[in-house]
């Protein structure tokens, strides 16, 4: 296995699990339970979710458009995300999403940050109270182009990202426990080697930032992942559903997207369909899973009618940017 066939999938696991959590976002679990049953597959915005009523089967949401548009960011700055650039192209596909009607737009922090930069203040203050799990979400392209040799410098990248919108110790650390796994999974890790690292980035992406009131996420982690060692599938969902949470809080969505990767094995589809039947922040939750089992076991591991549906759906073609972020991997 390559590690373009590992970005692949580290990037399509992504889409995918966005797409299975579609219909099931802001959604009760019991209401997806009731809608969808044991959901396996990609289904249709039902008209009792505000968010993604009518949309089609396949359809990705703001996770998939804003890791793209962080991914295109990071080759068009040589492997830095230009704060402006950023800024210009988030606030393009809101004024996109605004102009076609849609009710799924950016999340909280990014949208205060944005605001806050239209009205005048610098890049580097506009991030100070984005705690979220947006940072977590749309990370997976800096995990891509980032080999995992440094912590440190993994780290710093990621922080670095963030500033713009998600400036804080929680934020950090839930995007600095993603994107490491995702480095570790296209530099060949398995999903076990790749875990550990993962917590040591939390941990250390906990120090980095604005300070913030909440729980430690890379702590939380490693309780989530006790919690559901042995649990199977309907158990598992319950307790990431009632324990772990399923909200926007980074300190519950990551850990609740580790917890689903966990008990997925070496399979990114059974983790996206985990993440999807939560409800809750439940594209987010199956992009994130989706993104680090899919790096550590590549594209072929990815049903090819699922990756051809989000791929057909969204008119998706992710492969030569993939290409260009590794070529960045390759000159750092």
């Amino acid at each position: 296995m390559t590690a373009r066939d590992r970005a692949l999938g580290a990037f399509y696991g992504l889409a995918v699990g966005d797409a299975l959590g579609m219909p099931t976002q802001a959604l009760p679990r019991a209401t997806v339970s009731r809608l969808f049953g044991s959901l396996d597959g990609f289904h249709a915005g039902p008209a009792e979710n505000e968010l993604s009523a009518g949309l089609p089967a396949g359809r990705t949401t703001d996770d998939t458009d804003q890791a793209v548009i962080v991914a295109e960011c990071l080759v068009a700055g040589g492997g830095r995300a230009d704060p402006h650039l950023l800024a210009r192209r988030l606030l393009a596909w809101q004024q996109q999403m605004e102009a076609a009607g849609s009710a799924d737009l950016l999340g909280p922090s990014t949208l205060r940050a944005l605001r806050l930069l239209t009205a005048g203040a610098e890049p580097s203050t506009t991030g100070r109270w984005g705690d979220t799990d947006g940072a977590a979400m749309r990370v997976a392209p800096l995990g891509i182009a980032t080999h995992p040799g440094s912590l440190a410098a993994l780290c710093a990248a990621v922080a670095d990202l963030d500033r713009l919108t998600h400036d804080t110790t929680i934020a950090n650390a839930g995007a600095c426990a993603v994107a490491a796994v995702v480095s570790a999974g296209v530099d060949g890790a398995t999903w076990a080697d790749a875990l550990p690292f993962g917590l040591v980035a939390a941990g250390a992406g906990g120090r980095l930032g604005s300070y913030v009131p909440g729980a430690d996420v890379a702590r939380r982690i490693g309780w989530a992942l006790d919690l559901v060692r042995d649990a199977d599938d309907d158990t598992l969902l319950d307790l990431v559903d009632v324990l772990v949470g399923t909200s926007v809080a980074t300190q519950e969505a990551v850990p609740a997207a580790f917890a689903i990767a966990s008990r997925a094995g070496a399979d990114p589809w059974r983790a996206a369909l985990l993440g999807a039947r939560l409800g809750g922040d439940s594209d987010t939750i199956a992009a994130m899973a989706g993104a680090m089992v899919g790096a550590c076991t590549g594209l072929s591991a990815l049903p090819a009618h699922a990756v051809d549906q989000v791929r057909r759906v969204n008119d998706l073609h992710l492969e030569p940017l993939v290409d260009d972020l590794l070529r960045l991997r390759g000159a750092r």
